[in-house]
């Protein structure tokens, strides 16, 4: 199966062609470029449908890269960088990127990224329906069902188990669920994602298991 194109962007060979095996694995073809001027040229070349880009680089940074591929695209664009500080983050997130990965990394939750950036980018080329477990997540209706019964969730609750099913198997701290279904600039408690989570459990009413993380968040589990 070919699902496109992803163009990474990493000085570090080893960082890239481990990216390539799990992406390669999932039926993405991968083209790598190991500097800036060299990812704008492969950008332009092969049209990717993704970019998981480094901000640091040994000739124009990630961030000089992203800003440029901006100025005739819209090419949905994932930060992975050893940088960390907020103010990176804001920056690269106001120069168009859709997500932002800090090393070091888990590669089964950079594909899982992958794919959660190139559903929304793209909603018609990837299924509108998520089925785990008992439960099924209807995208194009906005509509969960339960074995079979529809339950009614409201807009929060349904963009959070979105968000939960598309990461399926990884354990998500309070903090990435905030910044991937409130919003980086949401700034609020973190017993918010508690709160909504003690609803959508008692909704499933079993139909899924979502596991709480010790010391770390949540983990929705696939089956």
């Amino acid at each position: 199966m070919d699902r496109g194109t992803i163009l990474v962007v990493d000085d570090e060979p080893n960082i890239a062609e481990l990216i390539e095996l799990y992406l390669s694995r999932e039926g993405y073809q991968v083209v790598k470029a190991g500097a800036g001027e060299a990812a704008v040229r492969a950008a332009a070349e092969h049209r990717p449908r993704l970019v998981v880009l480094d901000i640091g680089l040994p000739d124009i940074d990630g961030l000089e890269v992203c800003r440029r591929l901006r100025r005739t695209s819209t090419i949905p664009v994932i930060f992975l960088t050893a940088r960390d500080s907020e103010v990176d983050r804001v920056v690269g997130l106001e120069l168009g990127a859709d997500d932002y990965v800090t090393k070091p990394f888990s590669p089964p939750e950079l594909v899982a990224r992958v794919k959660a950036v190139l559903r929304r980018a793209d909603p018609a080329a990837t299924t509108q329906i998520i089925q785990v477990a008992d439960a099924t997540i209807d995208l194009g209706r906005r509509e969960v069902r339960v074995r079979g019964d529809v339950i009614a969730f409201t807009t929060r609750e349904f963009e959070l188990l979105q968000f939960l099913a598309e990461h399926a198997g990884l354990a998500l701290s309070r903090q990435q669920i905030l910044d991937g279904v409130w919003g980086y600039d949401w700034f609020g408690d973190e017993r918010t994602v508690d709160v909504h989570l003690a609803q959508i459990r008692k909704k499933l009413d079993g139909a899924v298991r979502i596991d709480t993380v010790r010391g770390i968040g949540y983990r929705l589990e696939p089956s």
